[in-house]
């Protein structure tokens, strides 16, 4: 996500109280509150810090995952000592779209902190206890905020044994209550295989009836569990109502050697009967597995329990449903035309290429069972649809689906018939058409994960390699049963409408869905793929396109040898140009890394004394772009950046931001490019020209002596 700073300091408002001191902002209301209102020397109470959230606001927990935790900084009379604050279960923050943002807290929420007297205090006295919270508050932007908030309490007089309770103990004590904790129902254990760690809870024999009891999620302390990465929970085998998660190694964290895992499980309402305990506290060794345990070693258990003939049965309804996928549909959409356009010949070839069809789709999926099967014998943690996480392979199949989806569309034939890929099946080469449409159904189909067919997957991945294959056989079957039984029972083909010019329009209508799933993986590499690699990839689609329309252009009937083969080498050249134009690259260890733009963090590094270049720039801005590719391509201004250690701004102007447009302003400037680059010493920025060459860089980077 973006961080989004505010220019100043936000002014804060007191309001005294004989107890605590509120602060209101906008999105975040900040009090600080006590169980007690007076106190006894040397006794132990609870303070809270309270924080209720304007809606869609929200606030971050110990580990944020991303932004900042919520700190509190005391300023104690002599003698007294506070305690960390005890953080409450958080949850999963997400954006507006749906994606997950990061750990913490919205709506009301109280963080206690055990506070302590000393013994010498003198009775009937009062106290005033002075704190300074800062948060990071987040909804669509986030804003730094904070608050000085005092407390003021009183010892007890002479001769009073025990404190005078206030108006918010009932609130404090039941936020304490439920603090996350290991309570005697529950044990649990933590295996790491590679980047993928087992977490199972059992109950214990003294738990009783728990089955209602479901993790919702695992919050890592240490950020060694990824916060916004996939957990799979499965019940344990033993069916005493326990769990096995199976949680994912964060990136950062996969070199890294940890000896426990520490953090808090979520339930969907509480560990205990009586609703008292939503996060389950985890602190427990983490020991190391077999290589060759895999990453859902717990759900494989799950489900041989199940039973391998359920688990069969999942899959090949899985693969049957599959069939109505987004993902899967247009490209069977070429099959269905095939059919439509044989009907009426000689049976035994429909059924031959419901058969080969069916084998295209058996033996790639097979392919893949041993492809996984390898690689997870090699240490590897895959799941359904890996190959989707490589934007080489996104790359790839984008450009096979625009082949197909502009064929369709008329502006090029393969010259096997008018329906594309598969078309010919009247004839001898028509066979071959079908079995690589099953190739490529499956291509496609694997990302999907239709209902019935994810609980099938995640037993397939834990199997052992015999059960494995039976699973993915089941599935590769599912997907085909409808078109094995179309070519088997002739008299269903016969009801299909006769071939005629309606198939034109129908082949046409066809393509859109191509154009669609195309779409959807250029959104996939938007996630993968740098700003300026995401445009080349646009660039590369685009010159093939252009490539298969010259193509079809002069390879138009009637057209001269002469004429086709021009058209047969120019096509060709233009596809290799799109397909290295766009091929997406793997990023280089030197490249500059950007840092969203604030007047805070420019203020910061020059007071850490590092030059910084800053760069006004925009993505419908051309000559930005065109200046960051030729600067920043320079193998020597990616040297200088890294050993001048430069810290890279951007202010990104794609959308309007008043703050940018204020800082342009302030020099003159209505208008980008426009790149600043801050040396230490000087007390005002250069500005650079608005077309740039590395040497200019290198030049404004050279100056003032460093």
């Amino acid at each position: 996500m973006t961080f989004l700073r505010l220019l100043s300091l936000l002014v804060f408002a007191l309001a005294g109280s004989v107890f605590s001191t509120t602060t209101a902002l906008a999105q975040v209301r900040a009090s600080l509150i006590a169980e007690v209102e007076h106190i006894q020397p040397g006794q132990p109470f609870y303070a809270a810090l309270r924080l209720e959230h304007q809606g869609h606001w929200h606030t971050y927990w110990v580990n944020p995952g991303t932004g900042l935790a919520t700190s509190i900084e005391w300023e104690l009379p002599e003698g007294f000592t506070a305690g960390e604050i005890e953080w409450p279960a958080p949850t999963v923050l997400r954006d507006r779209q749906g994606e997950i943002i990061g750990n913490g807290y919205e709506g009301e929420v109280l963080l206690p902190v055990k506070i302590t007297p000393p013994e010498n205090l003198e009775r009937g006295s009062r106290v005033t206890l002075h704190a300074a919270a800062d948060w990071l508050m987040c909804d669509e932007v986030c804003i730094p905020g904070g608050a000085a908030l005092e407390l003021v309490l009183r010892v007890a007089q002479p001769g009073a044994d025990n404190v005078r309770l206030s108006g918010w103990e009932s609130q404090i004590r039941k936020a304490i209550a439920e603090l996350p904790k290991l309570p005697d129902e529950w044990q649990v254990s933590a295996v790491r295989s590679g980047d993928t760690i087992t977490l199972t809870v059992l109950p214990t024999a003294n738990a009783g009836d728990v089955s209602p009891v479901r993790p919702q999620w695992f919050f890592a302390e240490d950020n060694l569990v990824g916060y916004d990465l996939p957990q799979q929970i499965a019940p344990a085998p033993d069916g005493r109502g326990g769990y096995i998660l199976a949680l994912t190694v964060s990136p950062e964290m996969r070199e890294e050697s940890v000896e426990r895992l520490t953090g808090v499980l979520l339930a969907e309402d509480s560990w205990l009967a009586d609703s008292s305990l939503p996060g389950l506290r985890i602190d427990v060794p983490l020991e190391k597995a077999a290589a060759a345990s895999g990453s859902l070693v717990g759900m494989s258990s799950s489900v041989s329990s199940a039973g391998l003939f359920a688990t069969a049965a999942l899959a090949f309804l899985g693969g049957l449903i599959l069939n109505l996928m987004p993902c899967v549909f247009p490209v069977l959409g070429i099959k269905i035309l095939g059919f439509v356009n044989q009907a009426g010949s000689e049976k035994r070839k429909v059924v031959a290429h419901g058969l080969v069809f069916t084998l295209g789709v058996l033996l790639s999926f097979w392919t893949l069972a041993g492809v996984l099967a390898v690689l997870r014998a090699g240490g590897e943690q895959l799941g359904w649809g890996f190959q989707l996480q490589s934007p080489q392979f996104v790359f790839g199949l984008a450009v096979l689906l625009l082949v197909f989806a502009m064929n369709l569309s008329g502006a090029f034939e393969f010259g096997l018939g008018a329906t594309g890929l598969g078309a010919g099946l009247q004839t001898k080469s028509g066979l071959s058409g079908s079995f690589f449409t099953g190739v490529l159904a499956t291509v496609v189909a694997t990302p999907c994960s239709a209902p019935f067919l994810a609980p099938a997957l995640g037993a397939a991945l834990a199997m052992p390699v015999s059960e494995s294959f039976l699973i993915f056989t089941a599935i590769a079957i599912g997907l085909s049963t409808p078109y094995l039984l179309l070519s088997i029972f002739p008299k269903a083909v016969g009801v299909l409408p006769r071939p005629g010019a309606w198939m034109e329009t129908f082949k046409q209508f066809m393509a859109f869905p191509l154009y669609a799933t195309v779409g959807y993986l250029l959104w996939v590499l938007a996630g993968q793929a740098s700003e300026n690699a995401l445009l080349l990839i646009f660039f590369g689609l685009v010159v093939i396109a252009l490539g298969l329309w010259c193509y079809g252009r002069l390879q138009a009937p009637g057209a001269s040898a002469g004429r086709a083969r021009a058209g047969l080498l120019g096509g060709a050249a233009l596809l290799a140009c799109g397909l290295w134009l766009g091929w997406p690259q793997a990023p280089a260890p030197t490249e500059v890394v950007w840092e969203p733009w604030s007047e805070e963090l420019v203020a910061k590094y020059q007071r850490e004394g590092r030059p910084i270049y800053l760069d006004f720039t925009a993505r419908w801005c051309a000559t930005c772009q065109t200046n960051k590719k030729l600067v920043f391509s320079s193998g020597e201004v990616l040297k200088t950046f890294a050993d001048k250690n430069v810290a890279a701004l951007k202010a990104d102007w794609t959308s309007k931001d008043p703050k940018i447009t204020a800082a342009l302003a302030k020099y003159q400037k209505s208008a980008i490019p426009f790149n600043l680059v801050y040396l230490p010493g000087e007390p005002s920025p250069r500005e650079l020209p608005s077309l740039l060459t590395p040497g200019i860089v290198l030049e404004a980077l050279k100056r003032g002596g460093h």
